[in-house]
C-alpha cells in the first residue's frame, strides 16, 4: 500500500480549471491503492501538502498570473512547508483565455522555492475567451482537452504508486 497519495489543489472561477482537475482525478483513480484528494485552494493547507507524496495544481490564469485564490493558497502554505517538501513531484494544469504561460511560470517559480520536482510540462488549455462576457461565462471544455488532463492524472498517479517519482 502506498503511504503518500496525490493531492490535487484547484481554484476555478468559471469551471474550466475545476473540470481539468476532476478529469485528472478520474485518471488518477486507475491506481486504486493510491489515495487521491481533490481540494479547493481555499480549503487546502500545509497539513494537506505534508500528507501527500505528490501534487497537481490546477488554476486559471488571470491577467497573465495565477488566480488570486491559488496564489493565496501558496502564500498561506509557503513558509509552513518550506524545506519539508523537497524533491516531491508535481505537475500543473492551467486554464487560460489566450496564453497561460505567465501563470505556469509563476507556479514553477513557487515550486522551485519549495524544491518540488516538475515531472511534466504544464498542461495549458486555452479557452479562447477574450470578451468580458466570454471570460466570465461558465466554461465547458472539449473532450480532447479533458482527455489530456485525465492522462496527466493517470501518469502522475502511476509514477507515484510505482515509486518512479
Amino acid at each position: 500500500m502506498v503511504s503518500h497519495g496525490l493531492l490535487i489543489v484547484v481554484h476555478s472561477r468559471t469551471g474550466a480549471a475545476r473540470a481539468m482537475a476532476e478529469a485528472a482525478a478520474a485518471g488518477a483513480a486507475i491506481e486504486r491503492e493510491l489515495p487521491t484528494r481533490l481540494l479547493a485552494a481555499e480549503a487546502a493547507g500545509p497539513d494537506d501538502l505534508l500528507a501527500a507524496g505528490g501534487y497537481l495544481f490546477a488554476a486559471p490564469e488571470n491577467l497573465a498570473a495565477l488566480s488570486g485564490a491559488m496564489k493565496d493558497f501558496f502564500d498561506r502554505c509557503y513558509y509552513p512547508v518550506l524545506d519539508r517538501l523537497n524533491g516531491r513531484p508535481y505537475a500543473a494544469l492551467i486554464a487560460a483565455g489566450s496564453d497561460g504561460t505567465g501563470a505556469a511560470r509563476q507556479l514553477a517559480r513557487i515550486a522551485t522555492g519549495w524544491r518540488l520536482r516538475a515531472v511534466a510540462e504544464p498542461l495549458i488549455v486555452v479557452t479562447g475567451a477574450q470578451t468580458p462576457e466570454a471570460i466570465l461565462a461558465p466554461k465547458h471544455l472539449p473532450a480532447p482537452d479533458l482527455a489530456r488532463c485525465e492522462a496527466l492524472g493517470a501518469a502522475l498517479a502511476t509514477g507515484l504508486a510505482g515509486g518512479i517519482f
